[in-house]
């Protein structure tokens, strides 16, 4: 089981150790982009990543601990971390941990004219009719532009593709958020290496890709999330251990 919002201990690791692998498995960029999870129900606060830090030194004690509805940014959080997250969490949806980042494939799909992700294997079918693309982009994510994204987020779909800029993965808690962030990044990945090769692509039914997300939810239940990142945490205390201090 994952920690609920009222283990701060256990949240703060975590959300370090999500870090840790977005930065291995590079899904970050610089020593940009930013994640939170709530640290108490309703998302009335949260935490989230320090300005200027690369996720592969975060630490659990470095995540600032913020109100969603301060009238302003903490001086040592990103502006578009404090807009986007904020909002996001102020509204209350099952969205409890919320990962931005501009992965490689993730990103390039939103570069496209049409960035759908078709169902052309078993990862793309588990965010079938669970994608919300933004078309939109009108600068980075401040002000209305963060409130206009946040109104897109929500339990129900996962993935917020961020058309012109990234990708946002949710979830209820972080185990759950990073395994659609890692699923979806995979998705986006075989989807363009596919495309790349100039042979015609192959979907299947939307019955098909229906039958096949519903399969995925059952994992789900079983607590295939849970257990992604539970050994995630398990190779990071053998070789990095300090996420935890």
């Amino acid at each position: 089981m994952m920690a609920n919002p009222d283990d701060h201990g256990t949240l703060r690791e975590q959300l370090a150790c999500a870090f840790r692998w977005m930065a291995r498995l590079e899904l970050h960029e610089a020593a940009a982009n930013h994640c939170s999870v709530v640290s108490e129900p309703g998302g009335g606060r949260f935490l989230i990543n320090p300005a200027g830090r690369h996720f592969s030194e975060i630490r659990a004690s470095d995540l600032l601990e913020v109100a969603a509805d301060a009238e302003a940014a903490p001086a040592d959080l990103d502006p578009t971390a404090w807009a986007i997250h904020g909002a996001m969490h102020r509204r209350g949806r099952d969205v409890g941990c919320i990962l931005h980042c501009h992965s490689l494939y993730a990103t390039a799909l939103a570069c496209l004219a049409n960035p759908e992700l078709p169902p052309i294997e078993q990862n793309a079918m588990r965010f079938f009719e669970r994608l919300r693309i933004d078309h939109g982009f009108e600068g980075m994510g401040l002000g209305d532009e963060a409130e206009r994204l946040a109104s897109m987020a929500d339990g129900d779909a996962p993935i917020l593709l961020l058309g012109n800029h990234g990708v946002i993965a949710t979830g209820p808690d972080v185990a759950t958020a990073f395994d659609n962030l890692y699923y979806f990044e995979r998705a986006c990945r075989y989807y363009l290496v596919a495309r790349a090769s100039g042979l015609p692509l192959r979907p299947v039914s939307a019955e098909v890709a229906r039958r096949t997300a519903a399969q995925w939810d059952e994992y789900a239940k079983m607590g295939a999330p849970q257990a992604h990142f539970a050994a995630l945490m398990r190779v990071l205390d053998r070789e990095q251990d300090d996420y935890r201090s």
